[in-house]
This record gives C-alpha cells, structure tokens and sequence, in this order.
C-alpha cells in the first residue's frame, strides 16, 4: 500500500499541486526522503512546463495520482551528496528529467521462476543496456510510486532529492533554464535519429508539427547534417522554421499538391503531432526502406494502412525518451553545437494561465518555470 511521505520522509519541502481533475495548482507542502548513500539533492532552479503535465493534471490518460507536484524537466544545484555518491560534488549545474527509477538489476537476476520471470527478464536486459526508460519497472518523476513506497513529486516545487544514476550533468555553456526542456523534449527527438539511422549527413527527414518537440527535433536534425522539411497545418510557422529554425523546405499539411509533389522523397519522419491525424499522406512521402517515428502521445487510435507499407518496405515505429547514458550524451551534443529550447520564463504563481494557454498552445515553444526566484513558501 502506498505511504504518506510525511509517514516516512524527514526533509520539508514546499511546490505548487493539484489536487483533482480540474488542474488546478496551488502551494502544497509535502516532504522527501533524507539524502541517501548514492542520492544528490538538489535546490531546483528552473522546471520546464511539459504538455504531458497538463495530460497528467487532466488525467486524461487515466491514471493520475493526487496530490500531484508537476514538472519532470528540472535543472537545479547539488546542494547534497550521499556518503558513496561518485558523480557529483556540491555546486554543480545538474538536471533531472522523466526518470527517478527503475529495476536497475543485472542479468544474475535472470533465471528467477515464477509467473512474471518474463517481464523481470525483459526489465533486466533493459536497464542492462542502458535502456532504463524502457524498464518495466521504471519510476517516473511524478504521478508514480517510488520504491519506498511513497509518491514520487516532481519539478514545481523547490527542491528534490534523486539517486545519482538518474541525473545528468548540465554542461558550462549552456544556459540553464533553455536546458531544462531538453531532459524531455530533447532526449525525445535525439534518440530516435540516432537509434533509426536517421543521423546520417545528406539524409532528407520530415518533421511533423513545430512545437514543443518539433522545432527541438529541427535543430537537432540539422546540427546532424540532414536536410529538413517541417510540416505543420499552419502557414504562419513557415517563416519559423525556414528562417529562424533553418529548416529546408516547408510544407502545409491540408494542402494535396504540396503532399504530392514530395511523395517518395524522404528518408525518415519525426512526427511530434500528440493530436489526432492522418498518417497515410505521411508513409507515402518515405523512400523505399523509409521509417516513420511516432513521438507524440496520441490519445485515441490512429488508422494506419497497411498496404502503403508492403509497397515499400517502410516502418512505422514509436520513441519514447530515452537511457541515462544516452540523456547524458544528448545534452552534451546540445551544449557543442548550442541547443536550446526557445522558451518563455514565468514565475510559479502564472502557472495555471501557462497551463490554460499551453491547451491552445499559446507557446513559442516551451514555458520554464522560474523556480528559485518566485517560489516562496508563504505562497
């Protein structure tokens, strides 16, 4: 059974909550757990408004927890190391993102019986392979359940404490509030153009949809040598992602010519789209041997036909962030080629506008909440 923090945890800490469907935040005081052996505290700096954290806050997707403490794109100082801690020291730039969590055990584990040996073997080759975000048992960085038992709060708040394994180091260079929405959005659209290949200089890909993952996906795409199309229902992002963003080539998504005259020119899509939509104008513009990654969280079913597939061997395949390892190597890619996130900084207490205006993505593109300078306890 799930425990109260306050049952178990000594360390007051203090964010901004919901506490029911209507996605209301407001200040919540709660607790977190005492700084272990391989633990980093951190005083949170900035967090990063994600749109999975409205999905969350709606529980839209079914199952939510309340209390609920938002925010897994946090950047923050260490504050605190645990005794056997080899990573990092007091004072550094660091940044938690979806993950706080996961089995973390080795293939010795492997040969246990029972009815779940097949899931605790799939956990363990996961995590063995530095594919923690596909662990079985992974804890994210809210709304789940810790392995103490207790809830697990996430970035609104002002401070957290997290095993070494699941932080990254935030390089010198880099700005630390546009940093933070990388811990998602960035992680989110490196790790399929390196998995898919799709990293190759001279490949031509398609991304889907500029927001919050997509104009990150664009410069990402391009500081890999690719040449890059955006599409987007709106014509009013062209001079977005052509002039500032540096895409290739433009293309309305409602307009039929423009589809036509692209179809079988793509080595690969990124579609960011977390809304319902179309995929078969999508497959027909792949080459042979093309791949589409699905990267946003659809809701609802999507149609997807299967003949355009066998005609061209193409691949429709999904993404979802991805391994410490691999976060760590993504956001040292970014800090070399100067990526960032376009953002809008906020104070805590514009978090529910930030929210209302994040439904009608009233946002270029990602909100990041000023946490270290507007969150005061006595809110």
């Amino acid at each position: 059974m799930e425990k109260s923090p306050e049952e178990v945890h000594p360390l007051k800490a203090f964010g901004w909550a919901a506490r029911d469907t209507s996605a209301l935040l407001s200040p919540f005081k709660f607790s977190r757990r005492e700084t272990g052996d391989k633990d980093v505290k951190l005083k949170i700096l900035y967090c990063g408004i994600c749109h999975t954290d409205l999905h969350q806050l709606k529980n839209e997707w079914g199952f939510s927890k309340y209390p609920m403490v938002p925010g897994h794109e946090i950047v923050g100082e260490v504050t605190k190391v645990g005794n056997k801690v080899e990573k990092f020291k007091l004072g550094d730039k660091v940044g938690v993102g979806c993950l706080v969590g996961s089995c973390r055990s080795l293939f010795k584990s492997l040969n246990m019986g029972g009815r779940n040996s097949h899931q605790r073997q799939i956990s363990n080759k996961n995590c063995s392979n530095d594919l923690e975000n596909y662990c079985s048992k992974g804890i994210a960085t809210y709304c789940a359940t810790y392995h103490d038992g207790t809830p697990t709060y996430g970035g609104y708040s002002d401070m957290i404490v997290v095993d070494e394994h699941f932080v990254v180091r935030v390089p010198k260079n880099m700005p630390l509030a546009a940093a933070a929405p990388l811990l998602c959005v960035g992680i989110t659209t490196y790790s399929p153009l390196r998995y898919f290949g799709l990293d190759k200089p001279g490949l031509h890909i398609v991304v889907v949809g500029l927001g919050g993952l997509g104009h990150v996906g664009v410069k990402f795409a391009k500081a890999l040598g690719l040449k890059v199309t955006v599409i987007s229902t709106s014509q009013n992002k062209q001079k977005e992602a052509l002039e500032h963003l540096g895409a290739d080539s433009f293309l309305i998504s409602t307009d039929p010519d423009q589809l036509q005259a692209a179809m079988g020119t793509m080595d690969g899509i990124l579609d960011t789209v977390a809304a319902n939509h179309p995929v078969l104008p999508l497959i027909g513009l792949l080459k042979t041997n093309g791949k589409l990654i699905m990267l946003g969280a659809v809701a609802k079913s999507l149609e997807l036909p299967v003949f355009p597939l066998l005609m061209g061997r193409k691949l429709v395949a999904g993404s979802g962030i991805g391994g410490m390892k691999e976060t760590q190597e993504m956001i040292d890619f970014a800090a070399k080629h100067n990526i960032t996130a376009d953002i809008e900084v906020i104070p805590m207490d514009y978090v529910n506008t930030a929210m209302e205006r994040l439904a009608k993505a009233d946002v270029k593109y990602r909100f990041v909440i000023d946490v270290a300078k507007t969150l005061k306890a006595d809110d």
